[in-house]
């Protein structure tokens, strides 16, 4: 099945969003652990999680230097998180996700 780099594009934003707030992936580290991708595609996704007005922000440890911290989900804006949930392995499926 040949998808679309708009739709692999944007399922990829949705399921980083979804394992962020599931708590599942909430580092860079983290989501390159959980989906395989490389590290600054990983960062270039969550940089691109405002244009979908998905509000995710990185929260820095009380005490902490040097970016230590933990990515959000604030707002989901027009997004339907229940969505995502319940067709997880279709986007994983496309993105040829483990």
């Amino acid at each position: 099945m040949t998808v679309s780099k708009t739709k692999s594009s944007f399922y990829r934003r949705l399921y980083v969003a979804w394992l962020i707030d599931s708590g599942a992936a909430i580092s860079v580290p983290a989501l390159v652990e959980a989906t395989g991708m490389p590290r600054r595609t990983a960062q270039d996704t969550l940089a691109a999680l405002a244009d979908l007005d998905i509000d995710c922000r990185f929260v820095q440890e009380d005490g902490e230097r040097h970016n230590a911290g933990h990515y959000c989900i604030y707002s989901w804006g027009a997004i339907d998180r229940h969505w995502i949930e319940r067709n997880l392995s279709q986007l994983k499926s496309v993105l040829d996700y483990p």
